[in-house]
Order: C-alpha cells, then structure tokens, then sequence
C-alpha cells in the first residue's frame, strides 16, 4: 500500500516576476505551495482568506522561512480577504485584484473544506458546493480577461489550477443516483434531501473536474487550466469530522500520507512544470488519469454542459457580464 513518490521539483524550474493567487493559503497545502513559489522566485504571492488576521500570520510565518529569507527576500506578500462561502466576497475580492494587480500568472484555487452536516451558504446554496465549486467558478471567469493579458506579455500561458481529489473516481453520487432530468443540478445538490455526507466531498471534486474541461476550452494557447489530486497528505482537512472518524483519519494520515511539502509539490507541477498536455486534465501522481468515469459518458458530457449553463447563469445574477460565458 502507500503513495507513488513525488519527484522534487526540476532545479531548473523558475516563476522570478510572476504574481500567483492562492486561494486557502493561510495553512496546510495552500501555505506550502505559497513557500515553494516563493522558493522559486515568484515576484508577488496573494494568500486569499477568509481571516485577515490567520492571512497576515501566515505572511510572517513565510516571510521568516529560511529558504524563503534566503532565496526571495524581497518578494511582496499579501493577504487579500475572501469567503468562499459568499458570491458577494467573490466579488469583492476580484474587484480588488483588478484595482491592485496588473499582472496574474497563477491562479491557484485550493481553498475547501469537509462538512459532514448540510448547511446552507450565504449565497443560500449547500455549502459544500458554494466553497469548493460555485465561488471559484465566479472567481475564475472574473479574473480570466486578466489571465489572458498576461499571457499575452508574457508569451506564454497563464494557469488556472484547482486542487482536486481522488475521491471523484469512486465515491461521487452521480452514477448511483444520477441528477433526475426534470431537476437541475445546482437545485439537486441544494436539495437536502440529496445530501450524502460522506460523498458530497467527492461530488464536489467531480463538480470542479467538469468545470475544468469547459474553462480549459475558453482560451486553450493563452490559459491552461488543470486539477491535480496531491494524494492523501497529512493536512487538517479533516477537522470537521466527528471525533469518531477523526481520529482514525489522523492515524491513515500519518501512516500512509504524503507530507504536506509532497502534496505541495504536485500543486507546483501542475501550475508551473506540467505543459499544455494537461489542459482540461485531471492529474493523479502528476501523471493525467481518465477521473470521474461518469463525465467521461454521453451522460457525463450532458451533465458538463448543463452545469456550465447554470453555474454561469447563477453567477451572473452576481455580475451580468459573466453572462457571456454561457
């Protein structure tokens, strides 16, 4: 049993001048990945969270790194406040970023979270599904005019990456308990009575799988957009859970999961090593593997082109303009 080995980053791998969001980079795999980027020279690193204050001590948490202190002293290092639980934080946040910054190269989103009980967001949709999914798709498609500029003075593309799960291939609801076609998807998943706690996980990552395949579409030479599995690592995700499932989780962490700076690695690949090969792509190991088998069927294609429809209509009740999209 175990993990494949993740190979350490090329040496020669490279981000001096460039400006990377990540989104949950307050802690665990977020904050790594934000240490490595800064490691390999990133000019400018935006830790977007929900606490302004966990986001300033992670920025002196990372300022006080020794290889960061070594390597990259100078970078600019910055917490911009965003709540992925609420559409109007979203759109906050990217007005921010379209005010303050010029130049976006990565674009990580990795913020999530594991709620075993149904509640609903603040944009009143399950809540699961709002932080995971619904957020980063306005957030995306926000900032992807800006993705496209620097591409373009760049000469190369810009990357859109979301941190995905394994969980897709065998634990998401979808082959079991297919979206009825009088329903549409996003009202399924608010449904509570639809509610599988220990699966909405899952369907969440097969979720953002399908929005990465219609993103990676909208500008394929200029924007390459992926989604990485890190593995099982020994992160807090499983702070939500029960005590009951807590502590088991604990121990199949520390035995067999990846450290947070491997899992962190397979974030870096992904938005820095791996090529256009991967656009659209769900990579397990940094290798790309088929994911979700569902989307990869007449149904799952349906199913990919009906979610695109309304999760573009639902954010564009936020900002009209995202209308295009559809």
């Amino acid at each position: 049993m175990g993990q494949p080995p993740i190979p350490p980053t090329p040496s020669e791998t490279n981000v001096s001048g460039k400006t990377i969001i990540i989104t949950g980079g307050n802690a665990g795999l977020g904050y790594d990945a934000a240490r490595q980027f800064l490691t390999l020279g990133a000019s400018r690193v935006i830790l977007a969270c929900r606490s302004i204050t966990r986001g300033q001590e992670a920025v002196s948490s990372l300022r006080a790194e020794p290889t960061v202190k070594m390597s990259n002293p100078d970078a600019m290092i910055e917490v911009f406040e965003l709540d992925l639980d609420d559409y109007q934080s979203g759109l906050r946040f990217c007005n921010k970023v379209k005010d303050e910054v010029k130049e976006l190269d990565i674009l990580l989103n990795n913020g999530g979270q594991v709620v075993l009980g149904y509640e609903k967001s603040k944009s009143n949709h399950e809540r699961n599904m709002q932080v995971n999914c619904y957020t980063h798709l306005l957030i995306c498609l926000e900032l992807f005019p800006l993705l496209r500029s620097t591409a373009a003075v760049r000469g190369l593309p810009s990357r859109i990456t979301f941190t995905g799960s394994a969980t897709q291939i065998k634990q998401n609801t979808l082959t079991k308990k297919p979206v009825p076609s009088n329903s549409t998807i996003i009202g399924h998943f608010d449904d509570e009575a639809n509610f599988s706690k220990f699966f909405r996980y899952a369907d969440t990552k097969t979720v953002v799988n399908a929005y990465v395949r219609r993103l990676a579409a909208l500008a394929p030479s200029e924007v390459i957009v992926n989604n990485p599995c890190p593995g099982l690592v020994q992160t807090g995700l499983d702070k939500n859970l029960p005590f009951y499932l807590k502590l088991p989780m604990v121990l199949v962490r520390k035995s067999m999961g990846r450290t947070v700076e491997e899992g962190a690695r397979t974030l870096i690949y992904a938005t820095v090593v791996a090529g256009p090969e991967t656009n659209g792509k769900f990579l397990q190991h940094n290798k790309v593997d088929p994911g979700a088998a569902y989307l990869n069927t007449p149904e799952g294609e349906e199913f990919i082109s009906k979610l695109w429809r309304e999760a573009v209509q639902d954010i564009a009740a936020v900002d009209p303009a995202l209308g295009s999209y559809a």
